[in-house]
């Protein structure tokens, strides 16, 4: 586990923790079998992920979400940037996916842009 978040990390778990977004609650840093996720909702199952230039086209990242996916977990993932100066529609994006608990996980690498679907989201 990373003992220094990023600042998109500090950011994002700033709007999460103490269940300060809408009561629901969220842990950090929390590991699934030999994965380790950002924030969790676990009552929705939802993962959130706050990600750098790394993890474009990762891999590793693919692998990690799909098996996280076969597990139940939907997955949620912003760019950095995004969490840092769109706070507003990564809220947005975390509401609505906390409200349709019926959409289903859709594992898909991040674009080369560094920007997801909501410019700021993207399901993972």
């Amino acid at each position: 586990m990373r003992s220094e978040p990023t600042d998109a990390e500090r950011a994002l778990w700033k709007l999460l923790r103490a269940k300060r977004f809408s009561g629901y609650k969220f842990k950090r840093q929390v590991p699934i079998d030999r994965y380790i996720v950002d924030f969790i909702c676990f009552n929705h199952r939802l993962i959130i992920e706050a990600d750098g230039s790394q993890h474009a086209e990762n891999a590793y990242d693919e692998a990690r979400d799909s098996y996280l996916s076969q597990q139940n977990f939907r997955m949620l993932r912003f760019w950095n940037n995004d969490i840092l100066t769109n706070t507003e529609g990564v809220s947005e994006a975390i509401w609505t996916a906390l409200q349709d608990e019926t959409s289903t996980p859709s594992p898909q690498p991040l674009s080369r842009k560094g920007r997801g679907a909501l410019e700021g989201a993207h399901n993972g």
